[in-house]
């Protein structure tokens, strides 16, 4: 499985919407676009994980550093429609706890 990323802008504020597997193959693709966002002062990232079907430890790291990188640049990370098992994935971490999570949750597809 392969990783879409749809980006759209509003001034500040920047809207992913990704599909497919974040993973060690998919990973360098999402860092290539949201770490240089996250490095601009101010600004506001929103990311949909409505259709991400699959996510290992690489796509957590790459969130970790997302969220260190936007909070040293007086920004903020806001992650949603998380499946439940991507949401799982988070929780056993204990990044819910320190991340910005909508508490809508995707039902898993039959």
């Amino acid at each position: 499985m392969n990783l879409q990323i749809n980006h759209h802008t509003n001034e500040h504020t920047h809207s992913l919407e990704l599909a497919g597997e974040v993973d060690a193959y998919t990973a360098p693709k999402l860092k290539e676009v949201l770490v240089p966002l996250t490095e601009k002062e101010g600004q506001e990232i929103i990311i949909d994980l409505s259709q991400i079907e699959y996510m290992d430890s690489t796509g957590l790291g790459i969130f970790v550093g997302a969220l260190k990188s936007t909070k040293a640049n007086n920004g903020s990370l806001k992650l949603r429609g998380m499946t439940e098992r991507v949401r799982r994935i988070f929780e056993i971490t204990g990044l819910t706890e320190v991340m910005d999570i909508e508490n809508e949750v995707k039902g898993e597809a039959k």
